[in-house]
């Protein structure tokens, strides 16, 4: 998980973030064209003002005073009809950067092992992806081109201003240094305070995502926890109202010093003209006095955009590592770069040795041999915290061993793609998971294009399509989120069904009718069972009496398998499995 803390960051390479925009770069060669062309244009406005005062209006040349408004006029036309284009096509860039950005992160995130996601708060993915990446989208979509048009303005100023007279140049420059530095430190403060007014939006976010969702509000509702629930969201937003006041106020002061001497800047061209005429020196005409403190003003604004930019330009650092944070992250599960083809899938699963731990831990799985042959049928029990839900997580790879192999018709399923594997297993988990969609959209996840047809049918499969058909509006109706206007034995039967849809030759199912009455618990079996016929199937169950036909049944204790054998074997043998199903046929078992 990428480091949170407010620990020393490595500097983000300014070359890596330039390398987001090289692919526009002929769209961005325009845009430096037209700011280019803008800000030279527009110096052009106080050397016609100068003529203006210095000839047209004292010698009362109308022709000439006509010719030099009709030209101040078609400056501000053209300047303003390149800065629409620039900004259109600047924004167009920066957009389509954003867009990557978000589409790289996510494409990321969806390579991430399942035990990334297990140590990761959905609110931190979410702000990452939403708050840091809308944070840069001032900087990605208007600061290049402020950059250049800033810089390229600045650049034609100067020397404008070095045409009309050098020594009130130099008068107008001496303090630049100054700014400069004065910007950096501003610049530094607030990229701290970014990165850390970036944290707190992601733990607000999680705060949000963990207690108002339906789960969230059904566990603060019923443990009396929603007043202590709220005191703890006000606290988050205070801190992050604080963090918002301090990035606000960061080095305002020190900006507001440099704007100050900026205004002041046209009185001390005025006094030095006037003290250099008193001594001797020729007097700079009134025409050529005015045009520069005109060019003053005209730098006066982008110099303090730069500076602005500088500022700008350092916060959103902090923005860029998170994302870069994510880009980074190593992905554990890889695709193979030459996936062995399987067609078709016969379906036989054999665990060699398989080894696994989570992170480093002690291990859930050791040395685990397994065969399920193709169509056979392999049951898993054990004890809470055996490892049986981790073993039947390696067949689909949602985690990869961490010694052994997991094969499937005698291929490693690391040399598999990852279309093959979800094509040749299907998974029905004890956690069922619905879209806020309506069902029959849920249903298609599994198979975009099935037809109406084969909704009703893997429905009826899933003894689930007369409760959908008695709803008003069919298969049409709304799920709700996380399924909640559902049962949980109705949301089980819809995920069953969605799995019987995709019609995979190997089925992983995980508790999948833990939820359901006994009734309906009978029903599904058997649409279950009736789909398993000639398919693999691995089974988890805590009810025994679900998986006492299985060709094979192991016991896992403490991830080694313990025993194996057919129901009437286990029994035979009273280990393990006969003490595990006496307790489950005890009253006071739990169901």
């Amino acid at each position: 998980m990428p480091d949170t803390h407010d620990s020393p960051r490595e500097p983000v390479p300014v070359r890596r973030i330039l390398r987001l925009f090289r692919p526009h770069w002929r769209t961005l060669a325009v845009v430096g064209l037209l700011v280019g062309l803008s800000s030279l244009v527009s110096v052009a406005s106080p050397f016609l003002l100068r003529e203006v005062l210095d000839v047209a209006l004292p010698q009362q040349r109308l022709g000439l005073l006509s010719l030099l408004i009709g030209g101040m006029i078609a400056v501000a036309v053209a300047t303003s009809v390149f800065n629409v284009l620039q900004t259109y096509l600047s924004t167009r860039v920066g957009q389509h950067v954003m867009h990557g950005l978000r589409s790289a992160v996510y494409a990321r995130l969806q390579r991430m092992s399942l035990a990334f996601f297990t140590r990761t708060r959905t609110g931190e993915v979410q702000s990452r992806i939403a708050n840091d990446i809308g944070g840069m989208q001032s900087t990605v979509t208007s600061t290049a081109t402020s950059l250049v048009s800033n810089v390229t303005t600045v650049v034609a100023t100067v020397v404008a201003m070095l045409a009309l007279d050098w020594r009130l140049t130099v008068v107008s420059l001496l303090l630049m240094p100054l700014f400069v530095w004065i910007s950096r430190r501003v610049g530094s403060e607030r990229k701290k305070i970014t990165a850390r007014r970036q944290q707190q939006l992601a733990t607000m976010s999680s705060s949000v995502q963990e207690s108002l969702s339906v789960s969230g509000i059904l566990l603060g509702r019923t443990m009396g926890r929603s007043a202590s629930l709220t005191d703890t969201f006000a606290d988050e937003s205070q801190r992050l109202a604080r963090l918002e006041v301090e990035s606000s106020m960061a080095g305002r002061w020190r900006m507001s010093t440099i704007q100050i001497v900026m205004a002041a800047l046209p009185a001390l061209i005025y006094w030095s003209a006037g003290v250099t005429s008193a001594f001797g020196v020729p007097m700079i005409s009134l025409g050529t006095l005015v045009a520069f403190v005109t060019l003053q003003q005209t730098l006066f604004r982008p110099t303090m955009s730069l500076l602005q930019t500088g500022v700008e330009l350092q916060s959103s650092l902090a923005l860029f590592h998170r994302i870069f944070e994510y880009l980074d992250l190593p992905v554990d599960i890889t695709e193979p770069t030459r996936p062995v083809a399987l067609n078709p899938v016969r379906g036989e699963v054999r665990f060699d040795d398989v080894s696994f731990s989570y992170d480093g831990a002690e291990p859930t799985l050791e040395h685990v041999d397994l065969t399920v042959p193709a169509g056979g049928s392999l049951a898993i029990v054990g004890e809470t915290g055996s490892g049986k839900t981790t073993l039947s997580y390696l067949v689909p790879r949602l985690y990869d061993v961490t010694g052994g192999a997991v094969t499937i018709d005698g291929v490693d399923v690391r040399e598999l793609s990852f279309d093959t594997l979800a094509r040749a297993v299907g998974v029905v988990s004890q956690e069922t998971y619905l879209l806020h969609a309506s069902v029959a959209d849920n249903l298609r996840f599994a198979k975009p294009d099935a037809t109406d047809d084969e909704l009703v049918a893997a429905a009826r499969a899933a003894q689930i399509h007369e409760h959908i058909a008695a709803l008003p509006d069919g298969y049409d109706t709304l799920v709700g989120e996380r399924g909640y206007r559902f049962s949980g034995g109705e949301k089980q039967r819809l995920a069953i069904a969605r799995t019987i849809l995709r019609d995979p030759p190997i089925l992983v199912l995980d508790e999948a009718t833990s939820a359901l009455d006994t009734q309906t618990e009978l029903a599904v079996q058997q649409a279950i069972n009736d789909l398993a016929a000639g398919r693999t199937t691995i089974t988890i169950a805590h009810r025994l009496s679900t998986v006492r036909d299985a060709d094979q049944i192991v016991v896992l204790d403490r991830g080694r398998v313990a025993e194996g054998g057919t129901h009437e074997e286990l029994l035979a043998e009273g280990g393990l499995y006969a003490a595990l199903v006496d307790r489950d046929a005890s009253p006071l078992a739990t169901v």
